[in-house]
């Protein structure tokens, strides 16, 4: 979003005023990022309470994640036509009543309902946070007001597992989506009061209908497909065909229509553009990969080691550390660096901490856990600002905010479908090492026969017992190979796109850099 208008017809605010109004904001921010992250560790709770299979919990994150990229390209023509404040308190108020909403669901369905319409209302509360920010600071102090922003952004990572383990194991579930209740309806208060006296101009202007019914078809058919895909064996499934078919269409019909359309929802022309389209198509598969990741992590933790919700949280929660500790010496040295080497930096640092995961073990120490976990907050503090800021350079001012939703647009929805097929993807490589490891277990294998002797002389139980003792090793294991599978693929995939960051051209445009800090 651009306040360039507002701020040029307002003055800065000052004292405490505007010390309560950036609390306001940020904690509209953080209650959002929170969201986005909270149910993590909460899924195997959530599913079992529901009597659904932890994949079909996995729901609760990706349809959040779907309809949050949908509404993010929206922002733009609804605060034209809404207000820039009016929008950001509706917004807070309808993601207040949505995640009420969550809380009472009483079945699976009502949640993921829930969910959807909690990340839809979600869409504008980032760029609109960002954009009210900028309009309230002196333009010398934009710097900080965006470094403000990042911390709060990134304050998220480091509380959302941990406070949403803590509340699952020491109340219940429901209780990570009533907390946005009181935290929202203050900062919709807070804003409202200071903020209604400056709204931007309003203006009644067309929306683009058949792009955005096309937009939902093929981004919600395409979820969908990938979401139940496992379960219906893929495409041995009409449905899962059908749904695959229906995507492609849809998303055939989008791509044409939003080309020739005078004023299309997403100005796909943006990817003209060699920084653009660079810097979009690695952040969105950069994310795709850091974001999935986020979510399979605790839920291993959970299944297969056995971890409370809570100390899953506490081991997944030092990401943000660095995250919050470098926000503001990123602020300072994006201006005079060259952002593809930050970027690159960034991706070595990924690659490096997946591949230290890749090594995992069964028996595996919480300290293990926790090291890769902390340092991965660098690489995370280097990832988001660089990747916009080339995204955004060289483009003129009133493309940006188009360009800034399109790429927030591409790197959420990356974001739900990377957590749907890697998901999958371990899934597919726990039954495969399952089977591998099965291979072993014949009553012609010595050893075997052995194993199962000693299981049953230890347990002091049947031999039936023995073997079910060992077939539930023998799924930690394979479950076991197969995340590290997925964390060695990681790996490889941030060292492969490190190419599109130097396909861009150096910039330093600091509006760019200035807009960048809103990336996350």
């Amino acid at each position: 979003m651009n306040t360039s208008s507002q701020s040029g017809a307002l003055a800065p605010l000052t004292g405490g005023k505007l010390v309560l109004a950036t609390l306001a904001v940020a904690l509209a921010t953080f209650m959002n990022v929170l969201d986005s992250s909270i149910a993590n560790v909460a899924i195997p709770t959530i599913s079992g309470n529901m009597g659904v299979s932890v994949d079909e919990g996995t729901w609760v994150i990706t349809l959040f994640a779907a309809a949050n990229a949908i509404s993010i390209p929206l922002t733009g023509w609804l605060t034209q036509r809404i207000g820039q404040v009016k929008l950001f308190v509706w917004a807070i108020l309808l993601f207040v009543l949505s995640s009420w909403l969550c809380g009472i669901a009483p079945n699976l369905p009502m949640l993921l309902g829930a969910r959807i319409l909690q990340g839809a209302v979600a869409g504008p509360l980032i760029p609109l946070s960002q954009a009210i920010l900028l309009g309230s600071y002196p333009k010398e102090k934009s710097s900080h007001a965006l470094a403000l922003w990042a911390m709060t952004a990134t304050v998220g990572p480091i509380v959302g597992p941990a406070l949403g383990g803590w509340i699952t194991d020491s109340y219940s579930w429901s209780w990570i989506f009533y907390i946005n209740i009181p935290v929202g309806l203050f900062a919709a208060g807070v804003t409202w009061a200071i903020y209604r006296t400056r709204e931007t101009p309003v203006k009644r202007i067309p929306i683009d209908k058949v792009g955005l019914i096309s937009l939902i078809a093929w981004v919600g058919s395409l979820q969908i497909m990938l979401d139940k895909g496992k379960d219906l064996d893929w495409f041995t499934s009409p449905v899962i065909v059908g749904l695959g078919i229906f995507a492609l269409v849809s998303f055939v019909f989008f791509m044409v229509w939003e080309l020739t359309e005078k004023n299309p929802i997403i100005d796909l022309r943006l990817f003209k553009g060699r920084n653009f389209l660079g810097g979009t198509v690695a952040i969105s598969i950069a994310y795709a990969v850091f974001f999935s990741n986020l979510v399979i992590l605790p839920q291993w933790m959970q299944q297969y080691l056995n971890y409370r919700s809570v100390d899953a949280g506490l081991a997944t929660a030092p990401l943000g550390i660095f995250a919050v500790l470098l926000a503001p010496v990123m602020a300072k040295i994006m201006p005079k660096s060259d952002a593809r080497v930050l970027a690159t930096l960034a991706f070595l640092g990924f690659a490096g901490v997946f591949f230290m995961r890749s090594f995992y073990t069964t028996g595996v120490d919480t300290w293990t856990l926790v090291v890769p976990t902390l340092l991965q907050g660098i690489p995370t503090a280097l990832f988001f600002v660089p990747l916009t800021a080339i995204i955004l350079s060289g483009l003129p001012g009133d493309k940006i905010p188009a360009a800034a939703g399109l790429s927030n647009f591409s790197r959420v929805f990356a974001g739900a479908v990377g957590t749907s097929l890697v998901s999958t993807g371990w899934n597919d490589r726990t039954i495969l090492h399952h089977a591998q490891l099965a291979e072993q277990t014949s009553v012609n294998n010595p050893n075997f026969v052995a194993s199962i002797d000693a299981l049953q002389n230890t347990l002091g139980g049947s031999a039936s017992q023995a073997m079910a003792f060992f077939e539930s090793s023998l799924n930690t294991q394979a479950a076991m190979l197969g995340l590290n599978d997925i964390f060695w693929l990681s790996a490889v995939i941030f060292i492969a796109i490190i190419p599109l960051i130097w396909l861009t051209k150096p910039g330093k445009d600091g509006s760019a850099a200035a807009a960048g800090a809103g990336g996350h």
